[in-house]
């Protein structure tokens, strides 16, 4: 009687080890389902992005244009022409800019000044005209002498001796170059050189234009 009371304890024992190990498998494997990533029917869809047409134009000569989100009114900045009259960014109001601040001194402005020329050579008209603006303090001699000497033909002089212009636009180094829509409100800018007479450049000027 005592031979099968002790090999019922075993049993039992046995049985309840079995229990213990299945019932540690079972949360392992909860454990496991719970930490596993998505399968490609749960994975939520991504949705698109409304700066993806803007992406879309920061690209090549343009990928260092940064979009201004949302527009903003620019600051009417006031400087003169080629004959010493006053002017300001007012003057051009329903117009679309392309705001390009340079100085003689510049070495990156000569290199991309020719491009901005020949940029206002193929768009510039009533809606757009590429505004160089010379922040340089040699004033306007200086400022003709250099626009001469890179043949920078279709490009109107202007400047801003002062320079004031710098801080009431924020620009942080030179070249700068601001794309303003006919609104008066800034589209966004590039700080540093370009190849404005490139497709790229074209392109997003265009799109500003509301052009294909």
């Amino acid at each position: 009687m005592s031979e099968q009371t002790s090999e019922d304890k075993n049993k039992n024992k046995n049985l309840k080890i079995l229990f213990a190990v299945f019932a540690a498998l079972c949360a392992i494997a909860a454990v496991f389902t719970l930490q596993s990533p998505p399968t490609e029917e749960t994975k939520e869809t991504p949705t698109t992005s409304s700066a993806g047409s803007e992406n879309a134009l920061a690209q090549g000569e343009m990928k260092n244009f940064v979009f201004k989100d949302p527009n903003v009114a620019i600051k009417n900045i006031t400087f003169a022409d080629g004959e010493g009259g006053e002017r300001s960014l007012a003057d051009w109001k329903g117009k679309t800019v392309l705001l390009n601040l340079w100085a003689t001194w510049c070495a990156p402005c000569r290199k991309e000044m020719p491009g901005l020329s020949r940029l206002q050579e193929q768009l510039g008209g009533d809606d757009f005209e590429v505004v160089a603006l010379s922040v340089d303090r040699k004033g306007l001699a200086a400022s003709r002498a250099f626009l001469e000497s890179i043949d920078a033909k279709a490009l109107a002089l202007y400047v801003d001796e002062s320079t004031e212009a710098i801080q009431q636009l924020q620009a942080i180094g030179l070249p700068v170059t601001i794309l303003i829509g006919e609104d008066g409100k800034e589209i966004g800018r590039l700080t540093g050189p370009a190849e404005w007479d490139s497709p790229d450049a074209i392109k997003l000027v265009k799109s500003a234009l509301g052009k294909s």
